[in-house]
């Protein structure tokens, strides 16, 4: 399949299951990370194909033109050595090169719970944030979660083994301090950003935050103190963590905090529609935070955006997105909610693996 599309915002309507989000999943695989359903590369392929997907999309950006390339082999070799990124016909060194040349945000219906879900789903939203301004995030997380797999693995099998433990740990101490100011950092930029929105816009004012030894250290410490500081926490916590079998500490504990700040509450006891508008103002800010600091307005993914906003924001919204001058993708059941967009936007219909213009109501 061959899609065409224009500069500005692109409404993808059409029945429930018809693949709308199928072609936003393929969007975000343009970046580093599995994407935003964040499905094994296996459920990404084609029922009934050979088990592998390839994607090529034509990148007209501010660094000009680049093709980029990706997905796993098929067949006998189907999945073998992971995800392949090819840009302008060459082999990637990694999937972060892709980088270099496009950002990609999204928001989608299962993150309309990410306040009152788990800590893990919001690490995972503050750092696909973080990556998009800082794209050595993404390998520093996984040195991290590497060591951490590792120094868990001794814990299990009842290692005493102190040189392994401090290698182990030295390195989470490097990389997991790393992490931890990346995301303090990120969260500085942002909560300025979003003290420029109106005290009285349609995405109400966030206040936002982090909960987290490490986050809380960098702030004040000089980060040779604060890696010294972590991996003695480490190495005198080796019973403990032995005893449950896994890290008790470190910034895979960390959490987002994020308050509704007109009202003074804490997001998760805020009504959908009130989180929803949260999301969305933090959501518009970093992708305004990102064109300042890359240069380049990323690409938004925004699928059933529709829902939980009411026609008056739903038009803020349009009108913000016009104003980032970045491409968006929108999804929705019924065209008509985006009828205030007609002239601006491009059209299209899904159904069922065919992609068409929408027809005039």
């Amino acid at each position: 399949m061959t899609i065409d599309l224009a500069p500005g915002a692109v409404v993808l309507s059409g029945d429930n299951g018809a693949g709308k989000t199928n072609l936003l999943e393929a969007v975000s695989l343009l970046t580093p990370g599995r994407g935003l359903r964040r499905a094994p590369y296996a459920d990404v392929a084609r029922d009934g194909g050979d088990g592998g997907f390839a994607l090529h999309a034509l990148i007209e950006g501010a660094e000009g033109e680049v093709e980029i390339g990706t997905g796993v082999a098929g067949g006998d070799n189907a999945g073998e050595g992971g995800r392949r990124v090819r840009i302008n016909g060459a082999a990637a060194r990694s999937a972060e090169d892709m980088l270099e040349w496009l950002r990609v945000v999204w928001l989608t219906p299962a993150m309309d719970g990410l306040f009152p879900g788990p800590a893990a789903d919001r690490r995972r939203f503050l750092d696909r944030l973080v990556l998009a301004i800082d794209p050595g995030h993404g390998q520093r997380a996984l040195d991290y979660e590497k060591a951490m797999r590792g120094r868990n693995r001794l814990l299990t099998e009842g290692s005493r083994d102190s040189a392994w433990f401090d290698a182990i740990e030295t390195q989470m101490a490097e990389t997991g301090v790393a992490i931890a100011a990346a995301r303090a950092e990120l969260v500085r930029l942002l909560a300025a950003m979003i003290d420029r929105l109106p005290d009285s816009g349609p995405f109400p004012q966030a206040d936002i935050g982090l909960s987290g030894e490490l986050e809380e250290q960098v702030a004040t410490t000089p980060a040779v103190d604060v890696e010294e500081r972590f991996r003695a926490a480490l190495a005198g916590g080796r019973d403990r963590d032995r005893a449950a079998g896994r890290t008790l500490e470190g910034p895979h504990r960390s959490d987002l905090v994020v308050r509704h700040r007109p009202k003074a509450m804490p997001a998760e006891l805020c009504s959908t529609g009130e989180q929803k508008a949260l999301l969305v103002g933090i959501v518009l800010s970093h992708a305004r935070l990102t064109g300042e600091m890359s240069g380049m307005t990323p690409i938004l993914l925004l699928d059933e955006i529709a829902a939980h906003l009411d026609a008056g924001r739903r038009a803020a919204l349009f009108s913000i997105l016009e104003e980032l001058n970045c491409q968006a993708f929108m999804t929705g059941t019924d065209a008509a909610l985006f009828s205030s967009l007609a002239g601006r936007a491009l059209f299209l219909t899904v159904d069922h693996g065919t992609v068409g213009p929408t027809e005039a109501s």
